[in-house]
């Protein structure tokens, strides 16, 4: 049973980043990180939570598969990824689980800004 348990987890991971291919680069780096980081994170928990873990991400994944399906038919519109999260299921996160999710909306919400460019107003003679 074992061996099938982690069958199912490098499975899993390895259909997420497949699926993160489809997003914009900068959503597929943190993407990326963003589950390496969790499931590196997640390795030693006891069963009744890896079984939460790996269902919440099953979950993610079927509808990430679904909105990557609905860009790829639609390719003329604007890509619209994620979707809103239950106050319910926001009650039963832990803090530390509240903290990490405000930081990847602070990641997520920043400008995309390379480079940044400022004039002078004074004449360069």
């Amino acid at each position: 049973m074992p061996g099938t348990h982690v069958s199912r987890v490098r499975s899993l991971y390895r259909r997420i980043l497949q699926l993160h291919r489809v997003l914009p680069p900068d959503l597929k780096s943190l993407g990326d990180q963003y589950v390496k980081d969790e499931f590196r994170r997640h390795k030693t928990v006891g069963s009744d939570e890896a079984q939460r873990f790996l269902q919440e991400w099953e979950v993610y994944a079927s509808v990430l598969w679904e909105q990557a399906n609905e860009y790829r038919q639609n390719s003329t519109e604007r890509a619209c990824f994620g979707t809103s999260l239950p106050e319910e299921k926001l009650n039963d996160f832990r803090d530390e689980q509240i903290g990490q999710l405000q930081e990847l909306m602070r990641e997520t919400t920043k400008p995309n800004r390379q480079f940044s460019i400022t004039e002078s107003t004074k004449p360069k003679f």
